[in-house]
This record gives structure tokens, C-alpha cells and sequence, in this order.
């Protein structure tokens, strides 16, 4: 994908995740918007700049290998990620065996107690590969703990996950008993 496309994505996970209201946007209660009302919306805020177009869209959709947007007719919506009220309905899946989740080293304490939460956000972020999660978790940590879920033995056990993409999976919870550190400090000697 092309910069030019790389930062409308960007902007498009921004409007769509966390701050539509910036953009004068109201979600429904499935996460989407208007494409056109999106398309103005963008294009209002960059005047100077080559409009964003509905093949623009497409092509970041087809093209991101994070697939985080959904066209649907006339309406787009972010797939997951959000930090607003808005909870994007997956239907149940069954995980690959293993997951895995990048963290911080200091949120370890709490993990081994809480288990996985979503904190800000509607879903637990999984991995299908160490590499993704250690992806995720190097951005708020230099040298992230990397944890494995035993996502048969808690999807066994009743825990629901849901398919974000072909990279993601989601979860509304993790409970502490399946997950294993795989890097950083000892998890099962981590003190609060």
C-alpha cells in the first residue's frame, strides 16, 4: 500500500476507533457510519489534499494486511480496536489451539491475578504468532512480555473468542489459569 493510502488508513482507524466525534461522525450501534459522511468528513480536513475517494477505501480494505475496516453497502465500520461505547457484535469462533498476547512487563502483576482484560477497549487482543504479539506489546514496552493462551483448553472451558481477522483473534476475557509467559520476567514469581 502506498504512503498516501498508509496515512488515510490511519486516519480512517482514528475516526472510526476512537474519535468520530472529531470528525462529526455518529456510529450506529454496529460500529458504522455513512461511507459518504466518512469521505466528507475526511476530505473536509484536508482541503489541500488529493480527495479521499470510495476506490480509496477499497483499496485499503483489500490491500491492509490488518484488515481492521468493513464496507457493507453504503456504510464502513473499523472491525475492532474501539475505545468508545460502541461494542461491535463477532459471532463466536472456534481459536486456533494457541494465541498469544504482547503486554507490558508491568501489567504481569496484574495479568497473574485478573487474568487478560480489555481494559479501554471491547475485546482482548490475541495473536495468531509470537511476532504480531511482540509487535503489539513493543509498542508501550522496549522488551514486551510475550504471553501463550491455551485457547482450546478456555474456549473448553466456556471462554468465547471471535475471529477479528486472519491475524487477530478477540476475547472478552483470558482468565489467568491459560495463560504461559513465554518472554520477559518470571510470571509466576510477579509481584504486585
Amino acid at each position: 500500500m502506498d504512503q498516501r493510502l498508509v496515512h488515510i488508513s490511519k486516519e480512517i482507524s482514528y475516526a472510526l476507533r476512537h474519535h468520530p466525534e472529531e470528525f462529526g461522525l455518529a456510529p450506529d450501534e454496529q460500529g458504522f457510519v455513512p461511507v459518504d459522511a466518512l469521505l466528507a468528513a475526511l476530505n473536509a480536513r484536508h482541503p489541500g489534499r488529493r480527495p479521499v475517494t470510495r476506490a480509496d477505501l477499497e483499496q485499503i480494505i483489500a490491500t491492509s494486511p490488518k484488515q481492521r475496516h468493513q464496507i457493507s453497502g453504503d456504510r464502513i465500520r473499523a472491525l475492532y480496536g474501539h475505545s468508545f461505547a460502541t461494542r461491535i457484535d463477532h459471532a463466536p469462533a472456534t481459536p486456533p489451539d494457541v494465541l498469544y498476547h504482547g503486554t507490558t512487563r508491568r501489567a504481569l502483576a496484574s495479568i497473574r491475578r485478573q487474568g487478560l482484560l480489555p481494559m479501554e477497549r471491547q475485546y482482548v487482543h490475541l495473536s495468531t504468532n509470537v511476532a504480531m504479539a511482540r509487535e503489539v506489546g513493543a509498542r508501550r514496552d522496549e522488551h514486551p512480555a510475550i504471553l501463550l493462551v491455551d485457547a482450546k483448553a478456555a474456549a473448553s472451558d466456556g471462554v468465547r473468542f471471535y475471529l477479528g481477522n486472519n491475524d487477530v483473534w478477540l476475547a472478552d476475557s483470558v482468565p489467568p489459569q491459560y495463560l504461559t509467559l513465554l518472554t520477559g520476567p518470571d510470571y509466576s514469581q510477579s509481584q504486585d
